[in-house]
């Protein structure tokens, strides 16, 4: 893709940055080579220079007698790295351009000390070292600089930062390229010596013998370096081979160049060519060397090669040796030779390397040192320095890292700590460190991720214990920061996995124990299930080894329970499942003992017969009976002696143990007699009677019965309520389910209803079909009946909404024809009907036509006008001098008259001769003016050119008449945009050739700059001025009360005159004052001061009607005000932006606008009749405003003479602001190309050739002009511009281009008549030889166009989605007779066509061709195209659909901007008529005024006439004489008459004098000059001449 101008700007100014940094890098590494040490990077580099430490340094390398280490201020940088610069900073500056003075460096590449300092011109700097660093090295002292151009990378911001930087310092780039060649210049070469040593060379290189070969290359003159003895040979080797190489190319061109024009160099070997064969030879030889070395390890022969100056390595230091060995020898394993490039690549790696590692050990120390002094910020600073190579060290754990590496130092047999301890330590601490920090998180699984990935060292650590880890650390974390501990330390944390650990292991133990409890019971051993409750792990509580079978019973009771309620038979009891059932086993055992005795007791007491002590034992709690009543006491006892009396008499077996039932469940034996007890039967167990627990509970219950059975009642009432709730529950919870079972129910229900229906419709199909056929007829009728009636109802809205949509499509089909990048063919064949010319396009441009001629005419004719009005005035003046006759006013007046009614006349008529009205024999000659003009015309190149070859008086001339002339005054926009190109190509020729300094534009008098002005303020840019100012420069000159004077002499006099009125007495203050006593005066200053208010208000009505009207200054003002800014801008980028727009207001206000203000009747923006004039107060005002516009835009403050206008100097500051955004908005205008829609096929496709109406003078003129300057307008011999040079021949003469016959050459008046005749004017049309005859298709410019049309013909009739289609598919017979159709109507319309317009006869051919035919041609059109790569067939031929929505487009901003033109042209027309019909009152005021003299001089008598003979003469002139004027040159240059005094400053302009007497010839002046009072020169001006010098009409006077 082609990129853009300011793209292209930007690549290059990225590119210029890019080649800088290359050279700071270059810079750096060649001073690192040099000082041996590191230099701050390049990006630093500039800023690391300023304090000139560095090259200090360096002027010490390569003059270390000149300058000493001592000599250097600040050489270790602590001060400027503490505060900054300092002044004495400069010395070492200083030192280093006297070091170089030293040793004979050329004083040419010195930067200036404030360059280095202020860092004003770094560049400067850079290039200065590169220069050296070349001249050290042909020196011997330094090594060569790298080229690393392209070779070393940098980030776009680097670059884009640099770029900026560059900008800043505004200056050219220093050419580095150049340094070689300019070197060489400044230093003194015997070139015969070198040429002779060289030649000798050569010589013996021929003759073969190494010694003599040598012997020539040790001869001083050849400037050879670094030549050896022992390599004798190989140089002679070298130098042959290369030899034999340059004369085998040279024997290849000799064919084609003679002997006399070879160069003896061509087969001989130059001084550098010879010198790069002795640096080959060295440098292989010192490469082998270093390869030896290595082979032989030998570190000390290693480093002697390394430091050889025939490789020229940089940074070889003799402490690095080992490590050079080390690396060597491990490279050369894997290659046997190395190369110079990798050796260099070597050392700079060994150098980093070693330099690293002292680093690491200086670092090392510090961290030892700081962790002994105990301050956690120091030590934490130190291990984070980058040179220690340590892990990542974190802030916040300053104290951690203290105490932990504190310890450890400690524990250190040496008393401090090495890299690879502290490198492990601080890795392992910065991950507890971080470790503590997820902890404060409470993030249990970041804590399991830190523990995990962490190299914290940690022993034991298992990973299926990370969870409790994490628990646990977090729960210590916190106990910790409760107590103030801010960190947990590594041992912290190991303590706690131990723990955890240990924990872990435990449990494991316990699991096993449990597994062995559950075999235990599942054996059914009591003492196995003892034994296993009793081991250790398992950890239970309260195992009574006596109460093992009921711990057995109780377990297996509970398992069994377990497996059934789980379903699952082989459950297993768990831990605590174990101890519940220890425990309960325990509290059933107390229970049974408790129990057992209070039945013992119970028994004793019944048998001993006491009552009450029976029922205090029934009611004791132990024996578990509830409800004993006292009143029963007595039954109680007797029921129970009863029973025990039974039992007695059923036997006893003389047995001390009882059994007793335990929850119904398990049997427990008590010993009645000790009180012993067991679980399990004891021997000799035998049942005895007494009282049991079972007979005292069924008693109970019986005593109780009404009781029991009220309980029974409400638990089975319980119960039921309960199961009807769970019921209800139950439902609720499976309501989705029941109501599923409901729908498939009722569902069934329906299909089953359907299924039926469907059977009886389907047995009586017919006459349902017949009934449904009968209803939807009825139902579409009724429904077609009402929307009938409803759209009768509402014709009008439908007619309005389809408008609507149709319009809506119809601006989505256009805007899409205009917005997309890609507009589909259907959508394009809707408007190419906007392609067609109408009747009234032919007649617009008729029109446009007709007025643009119209207005050249009226220019010209006003322009000539004004010249002999001018003229006119200068000789009335003189005669009021008494200077001339009033006969010559009289014939001058005849003149104008005769001209001005001829004028008229040829205005009339209208006559103007084409190329048809000459004769035959000229229409070629005259052809080829066409094809000449056209093509100055069109190439701006030319006339900028050529305008600077004439003189400024000339050039001024020619532009006028000439040049103006040919763009016809810019009367159309492709004149207009013609004539802009030709202006920017002078303008910025003439800035880039002439203007040296930017305040040039502003002090000169740039000639297209002039030319601008004076183009835009003349008729074309007169309306614009007018409607600009007119309205508020009429309201200052209409206010009656305005009176504005800041002379503070005149406001004194005035009020002095006041003061005598009103008093009549003469005032005794003095008239005649000095501006300092005239502002001594209170009332003066009181006056001032109103003026100045007055003034103030009447700037800002000027300067808002200037800045409300941006838009109404002519774009071409505008347009050439961005091209002076950017042009200005290029060529000094140093230029703020201020001073750009000042030289803007320069060209906007000072030069297009202030003239008018200060003459608004000069300028037309004011009618004033013939005669009429403005007051003196009115033209102050106007001044006055002027003068403060004029500061204002140049931001110029008042002082000097103008001190009394310092009041105004805030307001003059103000007001510039609003300037500037006012000349930053003029500036912003679009290229003329967008603006005026100008491409390369504009001329192709216009209506109307371009026309142009000139005189044969000019004609003449131009000719002869450009053939005087051809080679310098066009040095290219084969321009185009040669060749119609050629077409026309030698200049002609008015006769000849005339032709025979036209002028009698017996006429007397022969030149008079010839001299009428030149200035006839002819119509030429423009036409471009260069362009390819009609129907020629291989120009592709008309090909595309003759295509775009024949399409345009065929997609209006022939439909289709894409090109391809409709080219593809046969055309119908409906389509051809439309298209035939078409094709008559366009040879009607193409009949009343005006000849200037029609189109080529090749396109009318191609009209009337029939469709299929025009399809054909379309298509082999498209492939020429195709081939050409216009076009192509992979997207349908879109390109050419896109051009066609183009010129659609096209077409219709072309007619608004004809029928703009056509309103422009006929203002314009209007207002030249209008200064036309002023110019006649002008005449005829002169006419009156020269009638009144006649009428004068018959009434007067002799003596008070004008006197006509000699003697009147005489003494009117000596009279005359008398009368002279003096100007200083300085007052002449303010006002432009003198540009320049050839030799003499402008300073000095003040001390030469101009003495100015008429002479005496009539109208002639003598000049004298002086120069400090001594006469120099003496010259005589013609009082026209004289007259433009005075008036600033146009300077002339360059020299004197």
């Amino acid at each position: 893709e082609r990129l853009s101008a300011e793209e292209m700007d930007e690549r290059r100014r990225q590119n210029i940055a890019y080649e800088y940094l290359c050279h700071l890098e270059e810079a750096k590494r060649w001073m690192e080579a040099c000082l041996e040490e590191e230099l701050p990077a390049t990006t630093e580099l500039e800023e690391g220079l300023r304090n000139g430490v560095f090259l200090g340094k360096l002027a010490k390398f390569f003059a270390p007698k000149m300058v000493s280490e001592k000599k250097i201020y600040d050489r270790d940088q602590a001060r400027y790295k503490r505060s900054g610069l300092h002044f004495r900073h400069t010395d070492n500056t200083v030192q280093w351009l006297r070091a170089m003075e030293s040793v004979g460096f050329p004083k040419i590449f010195y930067p200036e000390t404030t360059d280095v300092y202020d860092r004003k011109n770094m560049p400067r700097v850079i290039y200065c070292i590169h220069a050296l660093s070349l001249y050290l090295y042909k020196l011997g002292i330094a090594p060569q600089i790298q080229d690393l151009l392209g070779k070393v990378d940098f980030t776009e911001e680097e670059i884009s930062n640099m770029r900026k930087e560059l900008e800043k310092y505004g200056i050219q780039m220093p050419a580095f390229s150049k340094i070689g060649g300019i070197l060489a210049n400044e230093l003194s070469v015997d070139e015969a010596a070198l040429h002779a040593a060289v030649i000798a060379i050569n010589e013996a290189i021929d003759k073969g013998f190494a010694e003599q070969t040598l012997n020539t290359l040790k001869n001083p003159n050849a400037m050879l370096r670094n030549t050896q003895d022992s390599l004798a040979q190989e140089y002679q080797d070298k130098l042959s081979q290369t030899k034999k190489i340059k004369r085998e190319n040279a024997s290849n061109r000799s064919s084609s160049v003679s002997s006399e024009e070879r160069d003896v160099y061509e087969e001989l070997l130059t001084q550098s060519e010879v010198q790069n064969s002795v640096n080959f030879v060295n440098t292989k030889a010192a490469v082998k060397e270093v390869n030896d070395a290595i082979s032989r390890q030998d570190e000390g022969a290693l480093l002697a090669s390394l430091s050889l100056p025939a490789l020229g390595l940089l940074g070889v230091l003799e402490s690095n040796s080992p490590w050079y060995l080390d690396h060597f020898c491990s490279c050369k394993e894997q290659k046997t030779q190395l190369e110079k490039d990798e050796i260099q690549r070597v050392v700079s790696s060994c150098n980093e390397f070693a330099e690293a590692h002292k680093q690491k050990l200086e670092s090392v120390a510090a961290i030892n040192t700081a962790i002994r002094r105990g301050s956690p910020p120091h030590t934490v600073a130190e291990l984070q320095n980058p040179a220690a190579q340590l892990p990542i060290v974190y802030e916040s754990a300053a104290d951690l890292y203290q105490s932990e590496l504190f310890n450890l130092q400690k524990q250190s047999p040496g008393a401090d700590l090495g890299h690879e301890e502290l490198s492990v330590a601080v890795e392992m601490l910065s991950a507890v460190a971080v470790l503590n920090q997820v902890l404060d998180s409470r993030d249990s699984q970041g804590v399991i991720e830190q523990l995990s990935d962490s190299p914290m060292g940690f022993s034991n650590m298992d990973p299926d214990s990370l969870q409790r880890y994490a628990e646990m650390l977090i729960s210590l974390k916190a106990e910790a920061a409760a107590q103030g501990q801010e960190f947990l330390t590594w041992n912290d944390i190991q303590k706690c996995i131990d723990a955890i650990n240990t924990q872990v292991h435990e449990e494991h133990e316990r699991i096993i124990a449990i597994g062995l409890i559950n075999e235990a019971l599942d054996s059914g051993d009591p003492e196995k299930t003892l034994e296993a409750l009793l081991m250790p792990t398992a950890k239970l509580q309260g195992v009574n080894p006596p109460t093992a079978r009921h711990y057995h019973d109780v377990l297996q009771q509970t398992k069994a329970d377990i497996c059934e309620s789980s379903g699952d038979g082989s459950a297993e009891l768990w831990l605590d499942q174990i101890q519940d059932g220890i425990h309960c086993a325990n509290r059933n055992e107390e229970e049974a003992i408790k129990l057992a005795a209070a039945i013992a007791d119970i028994n004793r007491e019944v048998a001993g017969g006491d009552v009450q002590k029976t029922l205090t034992a029934l009611t004791r709690p132990d024996a578990g009976l509830r409800g004993v009543q006292p009143e029963c006491a007595d039954t109680y006892f007797n029921n129970l002696s009863e029973k025990q009396t039974q039992n007695t008499g059923e036997g006893c077996n003389g047995s001390v143990w009882v059994k007793h039932k335990i929850k119904d469940k398990f049997a427990f034996f008590y010993n009645l007699q000790s009180g012993e007890n067991m679980w399990a039967e004891p021997d000799g167990f035998s049942i005895i009677g007494g009282i049991t627990a079972d007979y005292n509970r069924e008693q109970l219950w019986l005593a109780h019965e009404n009781l029991v059975i009220q309980l029974q009642a409400r638990a089975r009432g319980y119960l039921v309520r309960t199961s009807h709730c769970k019921r209800r529950e139950y439902l609720r919870r499976q309501e989705p389910t029941v109501i599923r079972l409901q729908a498939s129910w009722k569902g069934y229900k329906q299909r089953k209803t359907y299924k039926d229906r469907l059977k009886v419709l389907q047995d009586n199909a017919a006459a349902i079909v017949k009934i449904q056929s009968w209803v939807k007829m009825w139902t579409a009728k009724r429904r077609y009946s009402q929307r009938l009636q409803y759209f009768k109802d509402h014709e009008k809205e439908i007619v309005k909404i389809q408008a609507f949509l149709r319009a809506n499509k119809a601006r989505e089909d256009y805007r899409t024809l205009t917005g997309s990048s890609n507009p589909p063919l259907n959508v394009v064949r809707k408007f190419v009907h906007l392609l067609d010319q109408s009747n009234l396009d032919f007649q617009e441009e008729l029109d446009m036509t007709r007025l643009r001629e119209e207005v050249v005419t009226k220019i010209r004719s006003n322009q000539q006008m004004e010249k002999d009005l001018n003229l006119m005035d200068i000789k009335i003046g003189l005669l009021v001098k008494n200077r001339i006759t009033l006969q010559d006013v009289v014939s001058h007046s005849k003149k104008l008259n005769k001209k001005s009614k001829g004028q008229v006349g040829d205005m009339g008529m209208g006559d103007k001769q084409g190329i048809k009205g000459l004769s035959k024999e000229k229409r070629k000659k005259l052809e080829a003016y066409q094809h000449f003009f056209y093509l100055l015309q069109t190439n701006p190149t030319y006339l900028a050119k050529l305008i600077f070859q004439m003189p400024q008086n000339k050039s001024t001339k020619f532009m006028d008449t000439v040049i103006f002339t040919l763009y016809n005054y810019a009367s159309n926009q492709r004149e207009e945009y013609l004539l802009l190109k030709l202006f920017k190509t002078a303008l910025e020729e003439e800035i880039k050739s002439k203007v040296d300094q930017i305040q040039d534009i502003v002090t000169g008098n740039p000639t297209v700059i002039k030319m601008v002005v004076s183009f835009n303020r003349g008729a074309r840019g007169q309306n614009a001025l007018r409607q600009l100012l007119a309205p508020v420069v009429k309201e200052i000159i209409e206010d009656k009360s305005l009176g504005i004077n800041t002379n503070p002499v005149d406001v004194y006099k005035a009020w002095v005159n006041q003061l005598e009125t009103a008093t009549g007495e003469a005032s005794k203050l003095p008239y005649e004052v000095t501006t300092e006593q005239a502002l001594s005066h209170e009332e003066v200053r009181a006056k001032l001061e109103v003026s100045n208010r007055s003034l103030r208000t009447a700037t800002d009505k000027v300067l808002n009607s200037i800045v409300s009207s941006l838009d109404n200054i002519p774009y071409g003002m505008r347009y050439i005000a961005k091209v002076l800014k950017n042009s200005l801008h290029e060529k000094f980028p140093d230029a703020t932006e201020d001073e750009l727009l000042k030289i803007v207001g320069n060209l906007l206000y000072y030069r297009y606008m202030n003239p008018a203000i200060v003459a608004p009747d000069g300028f037309d923006i004011i009618d004033i009749t013939a005669g009429g004039q403005l007051h003196t107060d009115q033209r102050r005002n106007l001044g006055s405003v002027a003068k403060v516009l004029q500061h204002s835009a140049a931001n110029k403050l008042f002082e000097g003479d103008n001190a009394h206008m310092t009041s105004m100097n805030n307001y003059i500051s103000q007001t510039y602001q609003k300037f500037r955004k006012f000349f930053q908005a003029a500036c912003d205008v679009p290229s003329p190309e967008e603006k005026f829609n100008v491409d390369e096929y504009s001329d192709i496709v216009t209506l109307s050739k371009p026309v142009i109406y000139i005189s044969i003078e000019e004609v003449i003129n131009t000719h002869s002009l450009v053939l005087e300057h051809q080679d310098a307008i066009s040095p290219d011999h084969n321009d185009l511009l040669h060749e119609l040079l050629e077409d026309l021949g030698d200049v002609p003469d008015v006769e000849s281009l005339l032709g025979e016959g036209a002028v009698d050459p017996n006429d007397p008046n022969k030149e008079n008549t010839l001299s009428q005749l030149a200035k006839t004017e002819i119509s030429l049309t423009l036409t471009s030889k260069f362009e390819l005859r009609e129907g020629d298709d291989k120009d592709m410019k008309s090909l595309m166009i003759k295509t775009k049309k024949l399409i345009v013909d065929v997609v209006r009739v022939h439909p289709g989605e894409t090109l391809m289609e409709i080219l593809e598919n046969p055309a119908s017979a409906t389509q051809e007779s439309e298209h035939a159709k078409i094709v008559e109507k366009r040879a009607v319309q193409d009949a009343k066509t005006p000849d200037k317009m029609k189109s080529s006869q090749s396109m009318l051919e191609d009209g009337q061709l029939p469709l299929e035919q025009k399809k054909r041609k379309i298509l082999r059109n498209l492939r020429t195209l195709e081939q050409a790569g216009l076009v192509s067939s992979e997207n349908k031929y879109q390109e050419i659909i896109n051009d066609i929505s183009k010129d659609i487009r096209n077409q219709r901003r072309y007619r608004q901007r004809r029928k703009a033109e056509l309103v422009k042209l006929q203002q314009t027309l209007n207002a030249l008529n209008s200064k036309t019909t002023f110019y006649q009152d002008q005449i005829n005021y002169y006419d009156t005024y020269i009638k009144t003299c006649l009428d004068n001089l018959n009434r007067k008598n002799s003596r008070r006439s004008i006197k006509l003979d000699g003697k009147g003469e005489e003494r009117g002139s000596k009279k005359f004489k008398q009368q002279s004027l003096k100007y200083t040159a300085a007052r002449l240059h303010e006002k432009g008459v003198i540009l320049e005094i050839e030799g003499l400053q402008a300073n000095q302009f003040k001390n030469v004098m101009f003495d100015i007497s008429p002479s005496e010839e009539v109208g002639d002046f003598d000049v004298k000059a002086k120069f400090m009072g001594v006469e120099m020169e003496k010259v005589q001006l013609h009082f026209q001449v004289w007259k433009s010098l005075i008036y600033g009409i146009d300077p002339l006077w360059h020299s004197m």
